[in-house]
Formats: structure tokens, sequence, C-alpha cells
């Protein structure tokens, strides 16, 4: 068999609307997912034994073994077709950093799933492949499905969305990462006190997306769970107020954090920002990126 490779972006979220916590630990979503030009790639081959190779941003805090979130989609993509020969060897290169509020792992997991039914011939669809997907983790599905799409639920139970235009983003990558439990627990914990109602789409939003204007999607960028992540590190105000002073149209942390994503009016102010957010010191890294991005899909002619 010859190996697949994938290619698949990391997402930001223009909305994150958080309902109260649940019986069960999660919390019902509303959710705009945004996917931007931002990818890992994935390369799959078939193997005597499974293995996990990762090379790139990060690739030192990223665990190999069953653990691995891409290792367990292709375990479970092979349990659902009922494969008995399913190991293979899993390299993954990254370029989207870790517990970053960009979803990488789950963009891995996505990309993974997209290659071993290339791989195997399983003939899967898209549809199959995000039933697959809402098992692994809330954020799998839009890795494979990419664009800009509204999520619900945990975020797994997705809509496209009517977007017009291409946005121009810089992403400021913090110092370390931040665990999204422990986000959603410091948001559980700011809230305490008061009653929370269950999350509603921002209509606002969505008709400056249908729109295209970048100016007035700026305005409606929203997360809830900001408060939680900029409690447990005080730096990143530093960051989203540097992106502000120097013109963003939109500041905000992207998920859990800690990542900072800001809109620019087009690709000139982006790369100033970029040159602004860097002079500041007020993060190890940014990346200049276009959204929305397609999702996780096979790249031709790659021998891997």
């Amino acid at each position: 068999m010859t190996p697949v490779t994938v290619r698949v972006p990391a997402k930001v979220n223009l909305q994150l609307s958080v309902g109260p916590r649940r019986d069960d630990g999660y919390h019902d979503l509303m959710t705009v997912f945004h996917s931007v030009s931002l990818f890992d790639e994935v390369t799959v081959w078939p193997a005597d034994r499974a293995s996990v190779r990762v090379t790139g941003q990060d690739a030192s805090q990223v665990p190999t073994g069953r653990t691995n979130l891409a290792a367990r989609a292709a375990r479970a993509l092979a349990t659902a077709v009922k494969r008995r020969q399913s190991a293979v060897q899993i390299e993954i290169r990254k370029r989207i950093p870790i517990a970053a509020g960009l979803a990488g792992g789950s963009a891995d997991a996505a990309a993974t799933l997209v290659a071993c039914n290339e791989l195997w011939q399983a003939g899967l669809t898209q549809a199959e492949l995000s039933e697959i997907a809402a098992g692994l983790g809330s954020d799998v599905p839009f890795a494979l499905l990419g664009g800009t799409a509204i999520g619900q639920g945990r975020g797994e139970r997705l809509t496209a969305a009517l977007a017009a235009g291409t946005y121009h983003w810089v992403l400021a990558f913090a110092t370390g990462g931040l665990s999204t439990p422990d986000v959603y627990a410091a948001c559980d914990r700011l809230r305490d006190a008061a009653p929370v109602a269950p999350p509603e789409l921002s209509t606002a939003l969505m008709a400056a997306l249908r729109s295209g204007d970048p100016a007035a999607v700026g305005l409606q960028l929203s997360n809830d769970l900001q408060p939680a992540a900029v409690s447990l590190r005080p730096d990143l105000r530093r960051a989203l107020a540097a992106g502000e002073e120097s013109g963003a149209l939109g500041a905000i942390v992207s998920g859990s954090g800690p990542t900072c994503a800001f809109l620019a009016a087009d690709a000139r102010q982006a790369g100033e920002l970029a040159v602004a957010l860097t002079g500041a010191g007020v993060c190890r890294g940014v990346v200049r990126v276009q959204g929305p991005a397609p999702g996780a899909a096979v790249v031709p002619g790659e021998p891997g």
C-alpha cells in the first residue's frame, strides 16, 4: 500500500458561548468555528506494529503511545470497519502548537481518520467519519469539515455557516499551554455565584459573516472562556492590549487559550500587526494566517 498524507487546519472560535455545567461534567456550547491556514500534516503507512512519530512544533511534548489522539483515531476507524490488519505507522508533522486553543490534537485525529480511510480503502463517507470523530473529541468533527461552522452540544453537532469573504488573522503563541479542563473549571468558579443562561448563537456575528466585512466581524468576536484563561494566565492581558493598540479589528483568546487571535483588515495590516506584536515582546512567536481554510484533505501525489 502507498502511504497517504493528509493536511488539516487549526481552528479559532469566533464565538464560544458556554452554558451551565451539566451532570456529566460537560457544558452545552454554542460556538462558531473558523478554520485557518495553519496546517499539520499526517502520513500513515501500513506497519507490523502501530507507532507514532512526531516532528516540528512542540513535538517533544506530544505523547506517542496509545493515548495519542491520532493513534486512538486509527484504532476507532479499524473497529468501525471491522479491520483485522489495522496496525499503521503515523507520522505527524506539526505546525499547530499543542494545548494552545487551536485544536491541534483534534486536527491530527481528524487527519488520521481521513488518511486511514484512504489507506484501507474503507469507503466511509464524511458523515460516517464525523460520527467516529465525535467519539474522539468535541473539536474532531470540525477539523474534518473545515470552513466556518456553527457547533452545538459539546461542539460536535455542526452546521455550515453562511460566511462571505476571506479573513486575515495574526495568531500570537504564548509560552507554555493551558489545560482545557483547567480553563473550564476556572470558568465555573468565576461564574459560581450567578445563574448561567443556555448558550445562544450571536445573530450579530452571523450577519457580519454574511456581509464579509472584517470590521463588523471583529466587533462581534466573543469567548466565555476568555476571563478564565486570563485568570490563569494574566500575561494574556498584555498580548490582547498590544494587538488592540496596534489596530486589530478584533482581539480574542482562541478557544481555551492561551493563543490570542487578532483580526486584521487585510494582508498588509496583518503584516504590520505581526511586526508590532513581535516587537512588543508579549508572545513567543506569531504567524499570519487566512480563513476560512479547507478541512482535512488528502495531499495528492504525496509520497509521505
